[in-house]
């Protein structure tokens, strides 16, 4: 087994309201960045698994999305592998 870093970003669907993005926009515009006209807040999951392959990891984050960490109503996510980080015993 290998041990593979992983990374899931979750957003907003675009066309969902986004009251954390709108707050945020606000408050740029009040501090001067009125240049800003779109914000969009998301989180940002890291994580470390054991699995036999870069594509089994893959599909545990995946399904981790799809069970806990993503909203699939609201909200779309990404998963980036980023490496691996070496043999477990």
């Amino acid at each position: 087994m290998m041990e593979y870093q992983i990374e899931i970003r979750v957003m907003p669907r675009k066309g969902i309201l986004d009251p954390q993005g709108n707050a945020v926009a606000g408050a740029l515009a009040s501090l001067g960045f009125g240049e800003v006209n779109e914000v969009h807040v998301g989180r940002l999951v890291r994580l470390t698994v054991r699995e036999s392959s870069e594509d089994a990891a893959r599909q545990r984050a995946d399904a981790m999305c799809r069970g806990l960490l993503a909203n699939p109503v609201t909200e779309d996510y990404e998963v980036d592998v980023l490496q691996h980080a070496g043999a477990s015993g």
